[in-house]
């Protein structure tokens, strides 16, 4: 019975180390995970969802790290009869209780790889949530940045309207001095209508987007601003990747799984042991009357050691398809490596045409702006009318604010490259 109970002692306390260790670990991914940054364009609501999703994977790992931990049985049993079936014959009872183990102690690295198993399965779980997390908050992020351009073409598209109405009222005061036909300010009327419903569809996407970023943000979108998103090497990029740590965590999983695969058909060693307990009383007759008789409680333990093989003609297969497994994430490895290359090169040229678009921006404004001073001059002195002057404040105006949306295209791209960060460290 000593030897029982000291089992019992030792397992539990192996529990309790390893379920200690574990959630140690589980703190500090979930700590990383967890800075803030992006994060917090995202509503509280999905906040506490994420959460809840990484609370969810600790457990579940904890669970399958102890599953080879076999339960202590308690057992209790109590019966009573009447074996002769009168009414005036007592009845007899029986009680019995036995508290019962039958743990895996050795299972040539079973057990042992088994835990790691499980470790490695939640840091591949928990870069899975932390995947969904960015994911969320790119959208997120990418709403707002998206809202704010369509503010700001929205503004375009007014500067836009005016200039279409200064053309408008020039080809009426022109048709009305017979400097033009009838065609002309046919056209110039087209040309106002089409900016106007232009300006309605720019509205109605905006509050398109207001509507979903509500659903996935509890900031104000008037107020919000925007991250500012610095350009990453590609080295940085690769290294803190979200999608090559979910990868790289999933070969690790599979390299353990296989090992657990080969472990399961090798010999194994079980300790065994049982405390009984049981008590009887029985109904026996003298001269025709029934008298009750007990016995004696008695009670008593056994232990022992129990070798097990298994023989499965499907073994082989069983791990071949694990070994595939394995084999399949680390070329994994390399193709998403490959992939994300390809990502980056992707962003950096997009960013460089971006840069292009703004410099030739910067170049239109300074022209605009160059015939708007020498006009405003030619105005002041009567060579040129109003129209001209405000025609070409419009134009300088719009190229400003299109170098203010190509900033924020640069900021979309960017984004892209954000979303599969490991980190959150942006202002």
């Amino acid at each position: 019975m000593k030897v029982l109970n000291a089992f019992v002692t030792l397992s539990l306390l192996c529990s309790v180390l390893l379920a200690n260790e574990i959630t140690l670990d589980a703190n500090t991914t979930k700590e990383t995970a967890s800075t803030p940054g992006l994060e917090r364009y995202l509503s509280e609501l999905k906040r506490k969802q994420i959460e809840l999703d990484f609370a969810k994977v600790d457990n579940e790992s904890s669970q399958l790290r102890d599953s080879w931990i076999q339960p202590i049985q308690v057992q209790y049993n109590i019966t009573r009869q009447n074996p002769f079936n009168e009414l005036d014959a007592p009845e007899t009872e029986g009680q019995n209780a036995a508290i019962v183990i039958n743990q895996p102690i050795f299972k040539f690295g079973g057990i042992y790889f088994g835990i790691k198993y499980a470790q490695a399965n939640r840091d591949f779980s928990n870069y899975t949530v932390e995947q969904q997390r960015r994911v969320l908050i790119k959208q997120a992020v990418e709403l707002l940045m998206q809202i704010k351009q369509a503010e700001m073409n929205i503004a375009k598209q007014q500067l836009q309207i005016d200039n279409s109405k200064i053309n408008l009222e020039q080809k009426q005061e022109q048709f009305l001095n017979g400097q033009l036909d009838s065609g002309f300010l046919n056209n110039a009327i087209i040309e106002r209508n089409v900016a106007m419903q232009a300006l309605f569809d720019l509205e109605t996407n905006k509050e398109r987007l207001v509507s979903k970023f509500a659903t996935i943000s509890d900031l104000d979108y008037a107020t919000a601003e925007i991250p500012y998103l610095a350009f990453l090497g590609e080295n940085e990029f690769l290294e803190n990747n979200i999608d090559m740590k979910l990868i790289e965590s999933e070969t690790e999983k599979n390299r353990y799984q296989k090992n657990v695969t080969v472990a399961k058909y090798l010999p194994s060693v079980n300790l065994q042991g049982s405390y009984n307990w049981q008590k009887n009383e029985s109904v026996f007759f003298i001269n025709g009357s029934p008298q009750n008789a007990s016995s004696p409680e008695t009670s008593y333990y056994k232990y022992g050691v129990q070798a097990t093989l298994a023989l499965d003609v499907n073994s082989l297969n069983d791990y071949e398809v694990s070994r595939i497994a394995y084999l399949k994430s680390k070329i994994q490895i390399t193709d998403k490596k490959r992939e994300l290359k390809a990502l980056f090169e992707q962003v950096t040229q997009n960013l460089e045409n971006f840069d292009k678009k703004i410099a030739l921006s910067k170049e239109n404004q300074k022209l605009y702006n160059e015939l708007f001073l020498e006009t405003t001059q030619l105005y002041k002195a009567g060579y040129k009318t109003a129209y001209d002057v405000d025609t070409l404040d419009n134009s300088q105006q719009i190229e400003v604010v299109n170098q203010k949306i190509y900033e924020i295209d640069k900021q979309l791209e960017l984004l892209s490259l954000y979303e599969k960060l490991s980190r959150d460290d942006v202002q």
